[in-house]
Order: C-alpha cells, then structure tokens, then sequence
C-alpha cells in the first residue's frame, strides 16, 4: 500500500442492491484510511460501479465511464476502477475496448476494491483482474456480505437499505441477473438482525429489506417461513421504526408474511411485487407463469389480511409476442386492482436472455405508446386514491427540508418506499414545531396530487 493514500470519488449506478455494494467498498477503504470525497475534480482514484440491467443501464454506464475517463486528462485522476454488473457481463470488452479502464471488479470482486484503487498494489492487482477477464470460465458470483463487512451509508441518516440474499434461481426471460449475480443464496438471520442492531444504533429509523427475490428468503437454507420469522425478529430491534419489504415474488408470498405485516407495527404494511405482466400467454413467453385471476386473488388475499396494505408493482409492456389482446388484458387488471404505486418499463432485447431469441418483436413506437397509456391510466387511479386520503391523519417519517422548496417540509408516509414512491409536502407548520429529519411526525392529508400529498404538521 503506498504510504500518501489517495483520494477516492465513487459514482454508484443503477438498483438499491449495487448500491449496498458501494457502500461496503467504501467501508472497506474507509477501514484502510482512504479519504472518499464527492469532488470528482479532486479525486485521485474514481469508481464506478456500473449497472448491466437494460440497455438505457448499459449505455448510462458506459457513458458515465467515459466521463470520468476524461477527468484523467483535465482533473486529478490517475485511475480509473470498474466494477458491478456490466463487468460481470462484458469483463473482455471492457479491459479490450475501453484502455483509460486501470481495473475491474466483479460482483463477487468487491473485497478486492482497496487492491484496485491503489497504485502500488495495482500491478499484481491488475494481473490478477486481466487473467480472469474471461468471465465465461470463471463461474458464477459467490460474494455475499455479512454485518462484519464495513460499510459507510450513502443514504440520509435516517433509513438504510438491507440486503438479506444475494442472486437468483428465476429464469425470467427477460432477465440477465442471474448471470451477473449467480444463484440465490440468504444470509443467515442472526447476521441480518446483527447489522440491524448497528444500523438502528447510529440512527437509522427505517430499514429497506432488498433482494432479488425477498419472499424466497431462507429456502436454501431450509426455512419455511424464513421472511416472516425475520420480520418478527427484526420487529424487535431497538431504535428501528419501520420495516419494509421490497422485491417480492407472487409465487412465494405466503400467508405467514402477511400476517407478520398486519400483526406487527414497525413492519411497514407496503408489498412492493414486480408482476411485469397479467397476460397468460405473455407470463408463459416471460418464464413466469400464472394469470390475471390468480394475480387478482393473490392481491385481494394481501389486502384482506392486511387492511390498508399499500401495493406497488413494475409492468413490462412489449414484450416479444406482446398482441393487442394481450395488452388489454393488462389495462383492465391494472383498471380493476387499482395498485396505490406502479411503474412501467418498455421491454429491453438483452442478448444472453431467452427473450433475445424470441420472434415476434414488438417496435418501439407500440412500447412507448403502451406504456403511455398504462400510466396515464395509473396517474387517474393515483390521483383519486389519494384524494381519499384527504382529512386523514397520519404518523410520518420526516425527511427535512422539500426537494421542490426550501419553504417546504418534506417527509413520507409507511406507503411510500424511499426514492421511488412520492412524498408528503408539507406547507403548514406550527409555531414551535423542533422535528429534525429522521423524527416521526403526525400530520392531516390537506391535498392530494397524483403522486404527492400536501399536509399540515400537526
């Protein structure tokens, strides 16, 4: 290690679960008494850990890539490190086509992160790196972090996100993941509420359960109800408030779950499930099987066992074989579900993936008109359940001040997950009123936008 550590800038891409990664790469150079800095003109070592999900992924990634590239030549960069997903899936072309690249990192390289960035461990570093750059004969990711690992939260203080299982045995056919991430595999409960008790020690108040697939936690390692016995023991750490579960899978969730979500009060009464579809025909094609009547079941079952759950999903539309038919099938389980939270992706042709092959491509002028319509669809079914709310009182998590006004208090309630869902703006305040972000808050819905609320503190 060479004795003036540098300066490291971190740009980290894509989903909650590569940011987790990040996190713990700049908990293990913090631990080796590297300086991070967010001035990228200032940086002696920049890393970007990229995202290789979709193409709009890929192409930020690569274009982020470049960008930094340049800071060699007009800031003070001298290396540049590549790491995640889209080294997992072009490792050759990357270190081939891209030479301002000083080193790579793999999903299951991220130990070896203090190794890449430093100069005078770089040399047998980078050999190691470009003798294994044929990922084809390397095998899958292993790496799955504990509550040993360090990390260093790039999230406000207030909530950090979990990961409780690494990979995936799905074989969506839209889907590249288990090819970058491997196969499934749980951390160890013990470990999970270990790192909880250190989260909610510093402060934070609201922990994000994320996983490829979160209702499959612990089958591999033999437990039945392993998300619901977690939840409960989770319930039970100090300091945390909220418990939310993202990224569920609808051939998993069990009852046991649900019930864990209605009986227990710090488990946020939130099911986040990404259905992508509600076709038959289009779920056959997708690799995932199922229907719009026994999806319609699965979501009336959740919203009887837990009483105002709110349900968030993400729809593909375009899917390869994706008719007419098929897409009004979709629209009218989306009219007839009412989700409180949805998103909407055109489909991304991925080589490596079964729907690559498929024939029957839908252009991409009928995607984004589909997608047009299921959300303007979802923005009227938005708007009116949350002019429900109006007159309700709330308990809230405060966030501080309002990204849209520094007049502007802004904070969130258990049916709204971090960075994806709306917040609450709140404009009338009391005199007096001391919370600080991270506090709970009651407040009264006063107005309702589609995707926003406007409340007063109370």
């Amino acid at each position: 290690m060479s004795e003036e550590r540098s300066k490291i800038g971190f740009v980290s891409l894509g989903c909650p679960k590569n940011l987790v990664d990040s996190e713990v790469m700049m908990g293990q150079l913090a631990r080796h008494g590297y300086e991070l800095t967010t001035d990228r003109e200032a940086a002696d070592v920049i890393v970007v850990n990229t995202c290789g999900f979709i193409e709009p992924a890929k192409e930020e990634s690569i274009n982020t890539i470049l960008e930094m590239a340049q800071l060699k030549e007009t800031a003070n960069c001298k290396r540049l490190v590549v790491a995640g997903c889209l080294v997992e899936r072009y490792r050759r072309d990357l270190l081939n086509q891209l030479p301002e690249v000083d080193a790579v990192l793999g999903t299951s390289e991220i130990e070896k992160i203090v190794a890449a960035v430093d100069p005078a461990a770089a040399a047998a570093a980078d050999a190691a790196f470009v003798a294994s750059n044929a990922w084809m004969t390397r095998g899958l990711p292993t790496y799955l972090y504990d509550e040993t690992a360090p990390r260093l939260l790039s999230t406000p203080s207030h909530f950090a996100y979990v990961k409780i299982a690494e990979g995936c045995d799905h074989t969506c056919a839209f889907c590249a993941i288990p090819q970058m991430r491997g196969k499934y595999r749980s951390r160890r409960a013990a470990s999970i509420v270990r790192e909880a008790e250190q989260l909610g020690a510093q402060g934070v108040r609201e922990l994000v359960l994320i996983s490829q697939d979160s209702t499959q936690y612990g089958l591999d390692l033999g437990l039945k109800d392993g998300l619901a016995d977690l939840l409960r023991a989770l319930a039970r750490v100090e300091g945390v408030e909220w418990i939310r579960v993202m990224y569920t899978y609808p051939n998993s969730l069990s009852d046991a779950t649900l019930r864990v979500m209605a009986e227990e009060e710090k488990v946020c009464r939130y099911l986040d499930m990404p259905l992508q579809h509600a076709s038959s025909s289009v779920l056959k094609r997708m690799r995932r099987g199922g229907n719009r009547e026994l999806l319609e079941r699965l979501l009336a079952r959740a919203r009887s066992i837990v009483p105002g759950i709110a349900l968030r999903t993400t729809l593909i539309v375009g899917f390869p074989g994706e008719t007419d038919e098929d897409f009004d099938e979709l629209l009218g389980f989306v009219r007839a579900v009412e989700f409180d939270r949805l998103g909407v992706f055109t489909y991304s042709d991925e080589e490596g993936t079964h729907g690559y092959d498929l024939d029957e491509k839908v252009s991409a002028r009928v995607m984004r008109s589909r997608r047009a319509r299921v959300m303007r669809e979802q923005a009227k079914i938005s708007k009116r359940r949350n002019r429900q709310l109006i007159g309700q009182r709330f308990r809230a998590l405060l966030e501080g001040v309002s990204e849209e006004s520094d007049l502007l208090l802004q904070a969130r309630l258990e049916s709204q997950a971090p960075e994806v869902d709306g917040h609450v703006l709140i404009n009338d305040i009391p005199e007096g009123f001391e919370a600080k972000p991270g506090d709970f808050i009651d407040m009264e819905i006063t107005a309702a936008h589609q995707y926003d609320l406007v409340a007063r503190a109370i």
